[in-house]
């Protein structure tokens, strides 16, 4: 008799820790919102309460020991944690339930429900180097990197099998069928352009996935080593003629003006005497022993000129 007492005193102290476990695991229900699940757990509650009620009873404390572990391990299989960064997508019997928001969540064990977490964080995919050849038929090494985020939880799982693989795929075929269709001179001179093309029309090709690119940058066009000589002489020759031009522009400037100098000289007799007594000034400063500089005419005809004017005074 006394190990009856026992016995039932014992089954009834683990219903009692039980009904208290399911308790906390239905306030968990309520607070996660989730109504179905809430309304499962209640019901499993019923039925698990219903036996432990009826085994405490008879004093069954073996099959009391086996009603609780059940619940020890079945219950923690329904807490699923969802970070603020994810959501989780919630099937029930294969079927779309919900999506789950970021916190704590009971979903319904048994394998009935599955979650599959996605992650709402901007991501980046590094394109491999594309063989391409331009419009104007050069081969040329693309690369580029393009930022996306899903922003419809739904559509990333259920329309695509793997979307980051999908959109990685595409931005290939993207990056091939857009660069293709233009010019060597526009990859390399209008690329802010082409990368505002890649984004549009790879969103627009995503939007069914649940997947926004914001982003597309082509990080380098890699040239094959002729067209890069042939592109280096075409710039040393383009800079040798712009060269040429600067100094014949400077020797016409110079030539304007002394021409515009020699018409102030010889508008008065002994400019060209002023100028070669500069020019002598000049030279002087050097310390040369031998000084070698032409005679202009109109020293010697003002010399003449002077010599005449003497005779005349004279006779």
């Amino acid at each position: 008799m006394p190990e009856v007492l026992m016995a039932g005193t014992i089954s009834i102290f683990i219903l009692v820790i039980g009904l208290i476990w399911l308790l906390v695991w239905l306030l968990l229900a309520y607070i996660s919102k989730q109504k179905s699940t809430l309304g499962v757990l209640a019901a499993f509650s019923v039925v698990w309460a219903a036996l432990g009620f009826w085994r405490a009873l008879r004093s069954d404390m073996f099959s009391m020991i086996i009603l609780f572990v059940v619940l020890l391990i079945t219950l923690p299989s329904t807490l699923r944690v969802v970070n603020q960064y994810q959501r989780a997508v919630l099937l029930r019997f294969g079927r779309l339930a919900s999506v789950l928001e970021p916190g704590l969540n009971v979903i319904l064990p048994w394998g009935i429900d599955r979650t599959i977490f996605v992650d709402m964080r901007t991501t980046t995919i590094d394109v491999p180097k594309q063989d391409i050849i331009t419009r104007d038929n050069v081969p040329v090494s693309v690369d580029a990197v393009v930022y996306f985020n899903v922003f419809e939880p739904k559509l990333a799982v259920l329309e695509v099998q793997d979307y980051r693989s999908a959109t990685t795929l595409l931005a290939q075929t993207m990056l091939r069928s857009v660069l293709g269709s233009h010019e060597l001179d526009d990859m390399l001179s209008q690329r802010e352009k082409l990368n505002e093309v890649l984004q549009v029309d790879l969103d627009k090709a995503t939007d069914p996935w649940g997947v926004r690119v914001t982003g597309v940058e082509i990080k380098a066009v890699d040239l094959p080593e002729d067209m890069k000589r042939a592109m280096a002489k075409q710039a040393e020759a383009e800079r040798e003629r712009r060269a040429k031009v600067i100094a014949a522009e400077g020797e016409y400037q110079a030539s304007e003006k002394l021409a515009q100098a020699a018409e102030v000289i010889g508008g008065t007799r002994v400019g060209v005497l002023l100028r070669m007594l500069q020019t002598l000034s000049e030279i002087a400063v050097e310390k040369n022993s031998t000084i070698v500089f032409p005679l202009p005419m109109e020293i010697l005809k003002y010399f003449q000129s002077k010599g005449e004017e003497g005779n005349e005074t004279s006779s």
